[in-house]
């Protein structure tokens, strides 16, 4: 790939890097992630996933964009109100980098299509960008059953935490959570708040995984369960081991199908 002198200017801080390079922003330029959830989590992986010129982009949701969300998903504004998630994302991204292919997918995830909406583009690396737990065991499953490669985020009030999935080099989300709470046993975010900055900060990390995983980097977040505490500026990294009996990636896996949860949503 031969870069335009307009390219070489844009992504000339990437370039300068010894650990990126040429190689390696050609390496981003043909990478492929899925993000799930075009909420909080999702605005910030979209914009810096897009400003580093990964080459193709999907997001999906069904989902639009609703006064109360502009608080802390800040990829849409006020003249978006009413409209499509996935389509204000599409044109904020584009808008910054025209050279990226964002692909909209507007349907709620669910068993029947993330296999399908996952294997659309052969994604390199997922994002759950999701805001309900039954969408995170849904992604989880799907993403051990496709040997796909993600990234977990979650966050309420002023905590956040993230892990990434690597097939064969690590836990999956079940192996630390087994399986989903009973409904109303977690608050929602929409009950219990969430500080709209934290959504940048754990976004932003995800982002950051998905790029690590497309240049070959180390230092995923593989075995390790990352929390941030807003308040008090902590970050703490838990080492998570491998269950041996995880119903999804254990030696003798008993959830071999893709099933649907029932929760509350709680729109972050």
């Amino acid at each position: 790939m031969i870069f335009s002198n307009e390219q070489m200017e844009r992504y000339s801080r990437h370039i300068i890097l010894k650990e990126l390079g040429v190689k390696g922003q050609q390496k981003l330029m043909a990478g492929k992630v899925l993000i799930i959830g075009a909420g909080g989590l999702g605005s910030p992986a979209a914009l810096y996933l897009a400003a580093a010129g990964v080459g193709t982009i999907g997001i999906a949701d069904n989902d639009t964009v609703d006064l109360s969300n502009l608080q802390r998903q800040i990829i849409h504004t006020s003249a978006d109100l009413g409209k499509p998630k996935v389509v204000s994302a599409q044109e904020t991204m584009n808008a910054m980098n025209g050279e990226v292919a964002v692909i909209p997918y507007r349907e709620k995830i669910d068993s029947a299509n993330i296999k399908s909406i996952i294997n659309d583009k052969n994604y390199d690396f997922i994002l759950d960008c999701t805001d309900n737990f039954p969408a995170k065991f849904l992604i989880n499953d799907a993403c051990v059953m496709l040997k796909k490669p993600f990234s977990h985020g979650g966050i309420i009030r002023f905590q956040g935490q993230l892990l990434t999935y690597v097939p064969g080099r690590g836990p999956c989300y079940r192996c630390l959570f087994q399986s989903p709470p009973p409904a109303g046993a977690v608050p929602s975010c929409r009950e219990a708040g969430v500080l709209g900055v934290l959504a940048g900060v754990i976004g932003t990390l995800q982002a950051t995984e998905a790029i690590k995983y497309l240049l070959g980097l180390e230092g995923l977040l593989t075995g390790w369960l990352l929390s941030y505490n807003a308040l008090t500026m902590d970050f703490r990294k838990v080492k998570v081991p491998v269950n041996p009996r995880c119903p999804v990636c254990g030696g003798e896996a008993s959830i071999t199908t893709l099933v649907d949860y029932e929760q509350a949503v709680c729109n972050l």
